[in-house]
């Protein structure tokens, strides 16, 4: 997937373009979850949405995304659940966490995915690299130890969240499952495979059919209807811009303007949405968890850059 682009107003554009609808989603799910508290059907209706849009599109031919295909369906089911998942949790986690905490958990990431690599026989990482995730774990710790709004079934939610997106990047770079696909046709398999896992669920979990109704009685509102619809819609342009991200520049890029895109919805989280009520360890944990962020993101690129002249001077050499 990591396809490099010649332009770079298009490489700017589509990281500039993810950092402002990834900061965007966060406070627009926030605001949909304290009116509406069934995340699941709301991430349900997401997919519903982001499907027939990409479908509705393909038949009228506003996009080149290819038909499904039952190959490439199988090859990215597990990666689609494990997606899904991750996403699921994330949401159903902002009924109980502040959002400067949910970014600092989300930002666990890099660690377990470390974790992974441990076990899975991967290359050990640099001495910047581990001690930027290990800042950053420290960073959560000292927060939520000053977190007045402490939710153990939140932060519970949140962790499940981290270990599925951790599955689903580990997965991904092991399979090479989204080789070859474009960030549309990514969507829409990633939506498409979601439904009858998502239906399964809300349906256990008896959100279905309450939930409906209640959404129904809910969109009444105009402002209710306003935040939904804006959470649909930017939940595809997150997708999208994602996607894109990462196929225009690089994964590299995609997890540096994640982190630079965290400084700022931390600091809004403060005073945004009902805010949160400061505590000095709370703060100090969250500065050390950023900085932590900001410093993998650093060492990332740092090692990225490093292996360049190495790739060059082997191309050199083999030409000799």
């Amino acid at each position: 997937m990591e396809i490099m682009d010649s332009s770079p107003y298009k490489s700017l554009f589509s990281a500039f373009s993810y950092g402002v609808a990834s900061m965007a989603m966060v406070f627009i799910n926030k605001a949909v979850i304290m009116q509406y508290a069934h995340s699941m059907t709301l991430l349900t209706v997401q997919q519903i949405a982001t499907a027939l849009l990409i479908h509705v599109g393909r038949v009228m031919g506003y996009t080149k995304a290819r038909e499904l295909n039952a190959e490439t369906a199988k090859r990215l089911f597990p990666v689609s659940l494990f997606y899904n998942a991750n996403v699921g949790f994330a949401l159903a986690s902002l009924k109980g966490v502040n959002i400067p905490m949910y970014i600092a958990i989300k930002r666990l990431t890099p660690l377990a995915v470390l974790v992974a690599g441990f076990f899975t026989g991967k290359a050990k990482p640099t001495t910047q690299v581990t001690l930027s995730v290990l800042l950053t774990a420290a960073g959560v710790l000292i927060a939520a130890l000053g977190d007045f709004s402490f939710d153990l079934f939140g932060y519970s939610l949140a962790f499940i969240s981290v270990f599925f997106q951790t599955m689903y990047l580990v997965l991904v770079e092991k399979s090479g499952a989204e080789d070859g696909l474009s960030s549309i046709e990514i969507m829409f398999y990633n939506s498409f495979l979601s439904l009858p896992f998502l239906l399964f669920l809300i349906i256990t979990t008896g959100e279905f059919p309450n939930s409906l109704s209640i959404l129904f009685a809910k969109s009444s509102s105009i402002s209710f209807l306003a935040i939904l619809i804006l959470s649909l819609v930017m939940g595809i342009v997150l997708n999208y811009t994602m996607f894109l991200c990462t196929i225009v520049n690089s994964a590299l890029t995609t997890t540096i303007v994640g982190v630079l895109k965290g400084v700022g919805s931390t600091t809004l989280g403060f005073v945004m949405l009902g805010g949160v009520e400061v505590h000095a360890l709370n703060v100090t944990g969250l500065v050390i968890n950023t900085a932590g962020g900001v410093w993998y993101s650093v060492a990332k690129y740092q090692q990225k850059k490093s292996k360049l002249p190495k790739i060059m001077s082997d191309i050199e050499g083999h030409r000799k």
